[in-house]
């Protein structure tokens, strides 16, 4: 858990790369104040603006986490394999999104320790500027979505953004590049989430003819068949073959 959050925090730190981000100096305790008043010197407009910038991406924080990592695939995945169940709110949902974290944590740790070799810790070493940092930083990060964006996706928002054809994959605009990524992480969960429910299905459609033939029209299949499904689950370790399958797509 600690090596996991160890390899988070590079990739949260480059997002203040985007704001303002002072020279390594000695920690020193700041001195707030908070007034209303003219601005005397342009200085100060481009310090206002910096704070300003610097807490819009940290608000963005989390989404950028959601958005740009294997987290949307694993969390709609755990969602359709609960309803398939059909166990209600077991696991609860703090449950299904703690584990789409960690499972995002290990997936994409190869990506953060890029992050933090390539372009963290050249910028803390003052031996690259900020441009190149976002570069340097980028690029992993972009590698990852594009082995994982379907091209049918990406031709779409491309065609809707109404740019050039791109000669090759580094002239896709990033931004055009994240919402396919979302599209494409969706479609594929949703075929997976259409894979886990047919064994339930046929489950539930097995005893809801069974009870249909016992004469028992009046009592839910739903409450029979549910114990059948977690016991099928448990018995081919159904965790570990989801697990396994979400982790293995993204090789």
């Amino acid at each position: 858990m600690t090596k996991s959050l160890k390899m988070l925090a590079p990739a949260l730190l480059l997002l203040l790369v985007f704001g303002a981000v002072a020279h390594a100096e000695p920690l020193a305790l700041p001195t707030v104040s908070v007034g209303v008043g003219k601005v005397s010197k342009p200085a100060d407009v481009t310090v206002i603006l910096q704070i300003f910038f610097m807490m819009t991406v940290l608000s963005l924080a989390p989404s950028l986490l959601m958005m740009t990592t294997s987290f949307t695939r694993i969390v709609v995945v755990l969602s359709f394999l609960r309803s398939a169940i059909g166990t209600q709110q077991a696991p609860s949902n703090q449950i299904v999104i703690g584990l789409s974290l960690f499972l995002t944590f290990f997936i994409m740790a190869p990506t953060w320790q890029q992050i933090n070799t390539q372009a963290l810790q050249p910028y803390k070493a003052q031996t690259i500027s900020q441009e190149e940092a976002v570069k340097r930083g980028m690029a992993p990060l972009r590698k990852f979505m594009l082995a994982q964006v379907r091209e049918k996706d990406l031709a779409l928002f491309l065609s809707l953004s109404k740019l050039p054809r791109p000669r090759n994959a580094d002239d896709i605009p990033t931004m055009t590049l994240i919402p396919a990524y979302v599209v494409s992480e969706l479609k594929t969960a949703f075929q997976i989430g259409f894979l886990i429910y047919i064994p339930f299905l046929v489950l539930d459609m097995v005893v809801a003819s069974v009870l249909m033939s016992m004469g028992m029209m009046m009592l839910p299949p739903v409450m029979i068949s549910l114990p059948f499904k977690i016991l099928l689950f448990v018995l081919v370790d159904g965790w570990g073959l989801v697990i396994g399958s979400l982790v293995k797509s993204f090789g």
